[in-house]
C-alpha cells in the first residue's frame, strides 16, 4: 500500500540538520523518499552522519557546512544546492540559538541582542530569499518557530522577538509566492528534549516543566519532525500562512 506521505523525487534542503530537530527532519524526510541536503553550523562528523543515515534510507544527501547569518554563505547554501539537485522542492528553516542565560531587558547587552538577531532572524530571511528564488512550482517552506513567539519570553525578550517576527516573515511570505502554488508555514513547538535544551533540565526543573504539560511530558525531536514533514507533503498543499502549535497543550492560544 502507497505511504501517505510520499515524497518520492522530491528534493529538500534542511538548515541545523545535524542534531535534535533538524537531523529528525532530514531524516523522516529522507524515509518518505526525498533527497536531502543539510546545512550545519560547526558540527561536520554529526552532519556527516545524517547524510550517511539518509543514504542507507535510498535517497541521495549531502551535507554544507558556513555561517548562515552571512548572506554570502546562506547564498553558497542554496549554490551546493543547484549542482546536486538541479530543482529545490522543500525548504525547511531550523536553525537557531537559545540563550540559555537569564537576562532582562534593561540589563541585555547590545552583543547577545545581535548574536540572536544573526542567528535566528537575518540567517532565517537570507535563506528564505534564497529558497523563494528557487523553490519549483508547488514548493514547501516551513519554519522552525517557537511558543515564544506568541506568548513572549521574560528574561530571553531577544530569543521570543525573534521567533516572533519569523511568524510574521511567513505571513507576508506566503502570500508573494501563492501563485506558484507555494506553500510557507511555521511550526511552534514548546520545550523539546535536546541539547539546546538541556541546560533548563536541572535541578529539578524537568519535573516542573513536564507537569507544566497538559499532556504529561516533554516533546521529543521526532514528535516535532512529524508535523513539519506533513507540511512538506501533498496533505497540507491548501494549508499556507499557518503556525501548528506543538506543545502538548501548554500554550493555547486564543
Amino acid at each position: 500500500m502507497k505511504s501517505l506521505i510520499d515524497l518520492r523525487g522530491k528534493n529538500a534542503i534542511v538548515t541545523g540538520g545535524s542534531r535534535g530537530v533538524g537531523r529528525e527532519v532530514a531524516l523522516q524526510l529522507a524515509g518518505a523518499g526525498a533527497n536531502v541536503g543539510v546545512s550545519y553550523h560547526s558540527r561536520s562528523s554529526e552532519a556527516a552522519s545524517v547524510v550517511s543515515e539518509c543514504k542507507g534510507l535510498g535517497v541521495e544527501a549531502w551535507a554544507q557546512g558556513g555561517d548562515l547569518a552571512d548572506p554570502t554563505e546562506a547564498e553558497r547554501l542554496f549554490e551546493r544546492g543547484d549542482e546536486e539537485f538541479q530543482k529545490l522542492d522543500i525548504f525547511v528553516g531550523n536553525h537557531g540559538i537559545w540563550p540559555p542565560q537569564d537576562e532582562p531587558v534593561a540589563t541585555l547587552s547590545n552583543d547577545r541582542w545581535n548574536r540572536t538577531i544573526d542567528a535566528n532572524l537575518n540567517s532565517i530571511f537570507y535563506t528564505c530569499r534564497a529558497a523563494a528564488s528557487r523553490l519549483n512550482q508547488h514548493g514547501r517552506i516551513v519554519l522552525v518557530s517557537s511558543t515564544a513567539a506568541q506568548r513572549g519570553e521574560a528574561f530571553h525578550a531577544d530569543y521570543a522577538a525573534t521567533k516572533g517576527a519569523m511568524i510574521s516573515l511567513v505571513k507576508g511570505l506566503c502570500i508573494e509566492v501563492a501563485p506558484r502554488g507555494i506553500t510557507v508555514n511555521a511550526v511552534a513547538p514548546g520545550w523539546i528534549d535536546t541539547e539546546m535544551s538541556a541546560s533548563a533540565f536541572v535541578s529539578g526543573e524537568r519535573e516542573r516543566i513536564t507537569r507544566s504539560i497538559p499532556i504529561g511530558r516533554i516533546a521529543t525531536a521526532k514528535d516535532v519532525a512529524g508535523p513539519i514533514v506533513f507540511l512538506c507533503s501533498e496533505l497540507a498543499r491548501h494549508i499556507t500562512g499557518e503556525v501548528i502549535n506543538i506543545n502538548g497543550g501548554a500554550v493555547l492560544p486564543g
